[in-house]
């Protein structure tokens, strides 16, 4: 008997190390999850201010070069070649990041699926890709074009609207779910973009620059959506492929574009001397970063973080706007900027949002129910122990 209690320990100390270590092993778990979580908002913390800073100085940079380099389509044109950096890019993090390594021939045709079962063929190029090139260049050309009639807070945050856009595009064409809060915020956005207007009196140079922002917008959306009723979803090798492939697009046909527009005089510069290059490539750089940070930052991050980066650039450009520029932030232009921010948010939120919200409501209901029995209950207990106490002095 004591040879068996000293090699198996009695059932209750069992129990009790057997729930020790079932305790031990829920806690390394939750540890783990909450370091994983831990970094994934570190992480996202770092894309947030990366998106911000770089689609906030591109604005900004693109701004400072309309000084001197008046070229919208001829920006446009030179930031949309450093697409191609896309796939090399892509490919140095296989190589440093995946255990099985691919050549770049058999990683391009890997990701090549993405077209169809005969990857990228002449037919595939002009049919899926060629219009999204286009789509690219418009959404770029016109929010250039729109900084140089008005100031940059309005630009960033009247281009917001675009999500609003890719919601009521995606309900119609791609029968996406119908979500009532989706519908105000595309409300707030339309209502935001009517008192921008107003801001400015209803000027026609004023005018023409939300026009072009807008229809910037609507380009993006309109592209976003296309992408996802033509191609469907990517994985980040196929994405920086066919971005790669835009920049092919845009060397090989919108080339003769800049040209035209030289010797037309519309977008004339007497030298290459007098151009700004480092403004051109430091506007090309951030363009990327931004790009880059908002296709792949999902890997790392909550897609949703990546999105508010977009929204505080505005705040951000306001502040460079309020010591660069004569912006007048008048109340109506701050509600309008309220108003599309606060859009902007509201379509950020889950699809499920209603049932969680609903499930909380009804734990906290469940809560309030099980504390009111609790408190009658001592109530109750309490006034039977003071008649028996109050008993004997009676008979007493």
């Amino acid at each position: 008997g004591d040879e068996r209690s000293r090699e198996s320990p009695a059932p209750a100390e069992a129990q009790m190390q057997a729930g020790a270590e079932g305790g031990g092993r829920v806690n390394r778990c939750c540890w783990k999850c909450s370091v994983a979580q831990l970094k994934k908002i570190f992480w996202g913390v770092a894309v947030v201010l990366g998106v911000c800073s770089s689609w906030s100085g591109s604005t900004q940079l693109a701004k400072l070069t309309f000084k001197k380099f008046d070229a919208p389509f001829t920006l446009t044109w030179f930031a949309t070649n450093w697409n191609f950096l896309f796939f090399p890019l892509y490919y140095l993090g296989h190589v440093f990041k995946s255990a099985e390594k691919q050549s770049p021939k058999q990683r391009y045709r890997e990701c090549c699926r993405f077209f169809g079962d005969n990857g990228l063929t002449l037919k595939v190029f002009f049919t899926k890709a060629a219009p999204f090139g286009v789509l690219w260049t418009l959404t770029n050309y016109l929010y250039l074009h729109a900084i140089k009639k008005i100031n940059t807070t309005d630009v960033s945050v009247l281009f917001c609207c675009n999500k609003a856009f890719v919601f009521l595009l995606s309900w119609i064409v791609l029968r996406d779910r119908f979500m009532g809060v989706r519908i105000v915020a595309a409300i707030f956005a339309i209502a935001g973009i009517v008192m921008m207007t107003y801001a400015d009196g209803f000027h026609s140079h004023s005018v023409i620059g939300i026009a072009l922002v807008v229809g910037s917008a609507s380009m993006s959306a309109l592209y976003k959506v296309l992408f996802k009723l033509l191609l469907g979803s990517a994985k980040f090798g196929e994405a920086a492929l066919f971005l790669s492939v835009l920049a092919v697009f845009n060397v090989l046909f919108v080339t003769c574009i800049p040209v035209i527009l030289y010797f037309t005089k519309v977008e004339y510069w007497s030298s290459f001397d007098i151009i700004p290059w480092g403004n051109l490539c430091g506007f090309s750089i951030l363009l990327l970063t931004f790009n880059i940070l908002l296709n792949f930052g999902i890997a790392i991050t909550y897609p949703t973080l990546i999105s508010l980066g977009i929204v505080l650039s505005v705040p951000v450009n306001a502040v460079v706007d309020h010591y660069t520029s004569e912006i007048v932030f008048n109340s109506v232009r701050v509600i309008a900027i309220i108003i599309i921010g606060l859009g902007f948010l509201l379509l950020l939120l889950p699809e499920e949002w209603d049932v969680w919200v609903i499930k909380l409501l009804t734990r906290l209901k469940v809560r309030k129910k099980e504390e009111i029995p609790e408190g009658n209950g001592d109530i109750a207990s309490g006034l039977p122990n003071k008649s028996r106490r109050t008993r004997p002095s009676m008979s007493s």
